[in-house]
């Protein structure tokens, strides 16, 4: 899915850049857009995935920190244990709405 979001993107850009229709067009395409963006199961997909994405990174983050913590330099050890403190609970409602 990524991957086919991307390729779109990419061609969209393209065709904005590459376009010689104009003002119009672009105002046309800019429009479709926003629309897109401001569409409520959009935006619960991307608050959804955001979610997902930070509960990942917060996984990943407790892994690597308890297996390499011990063997990092005292400096950077510090960071790992102060970051660790201070992290948001992860039931947390942070990016989400009732749209």
């Amino acid at each position: 899915m990524r991957y086919r979001l991307t390729f779109i993107t990419g061609v969209a850009v393209g065709y904005v850049l590459g376009t010689r229709a104009g003002r119009e067009r672009y105002e046309q395409l800019r429009k479709a857009a926003q629309r897109v963006a401001r569409n409520p199961a959009v935006r619960n997909t991307a608050e959804a995935t955001a979610l997902s994405g930070r509960k990942a990174a917060s996984k990943a983050f407790d892994t690597v920190s308890s297996r390499v913590g011990d063997r990092l330099p005292d400096s950077m050890a510090s960071r790992v244990r102060s970051l660790r403190e201070d992290r948001a609970p992860e039931d947390d409602d942070w990016g989400t709405s009732n749209t």
